[in-house]
């Protein structure tokens, strides 16, 4: 049996509809307990669900990264270096290593994880600012850090070696150094 060629390129009407018909429920509304719900003006407190259900999280309490003063924004870039780069020590030795190197042992995948979050620095240092030429060190440090990272077993030595975030933090840290105060 085959399908006349209209039907491929023209769709079916009844297949085409939105869920429901795009039209208002037409049967009784039952609640949980099996009673009919009469169909009339919501509760008060749910008045605002009608138009349509939004978050709005830049300017709440509910965005821990919402309102972050300047410092508070270098402080977590730092943090999250440490903790790509230097988190961890071998044990008898005293050879630093982080979360990068760790997720960097896994091919490919985790090379390109660890760049994306390199990446997600750079842009963080952009948006406190960063000139250009700042920021354009800060991406041949991740692209230097993530190309020899995904050679296999001496890519992993290099990263623990090169620390690209390490770097990368404390050249925006000493820009930001050198920059006036802002009252």
């Amino acid at each position: 049996m085959t399908m006349p060629q209209d039907d491929i390129f023209t769709p079916n009407a009844a297949r085409s509809r939105p869920p429901f018909g795009g039209a208002q429920a037409r049967g009784k509304v039952i609640d949980q307990d099996g009673r009919e719900l009469a169909d009339g003006p919501l509760h008060p407190q749910f008045q605002g669900f009608q138009e349509g259900f939004q978050f709005d999280f830049r300017n709440t309490a509910a965005n821990p990264f919402g309102n972050l003063t300047r410092e508070q924004r270098l402080a977590r870039l730092e943090t999250i270096a440490k903790l790509l780069d230097v988190a961890f020590i071998v044990p008898g030795t005293n050879v630093r290593y982080g979360i990068d190197g760790l997720i960097g042992l896994i091919p490919v995948v985790g090379d390109i994880i660890t760049t994306a979050i390199s990446l997600w620095l750079v842009r963080e240092a952009r948006l406190l600012g960063a000139p250009w030429h700042i920021t354009a060190r800060m991406l041949a440090n991740v692209a230097v850090d993530g190309v020899i990272g995904m050679v296999p077993v001496a890519g992993d030595a290099f990263d623990v070696m090169f620390r690209a975030n390490i770097r990368n933090v404390r050249m925006l840290r000493r820009w930001l150094d050198k920059q006036p105060r802002r009252t």
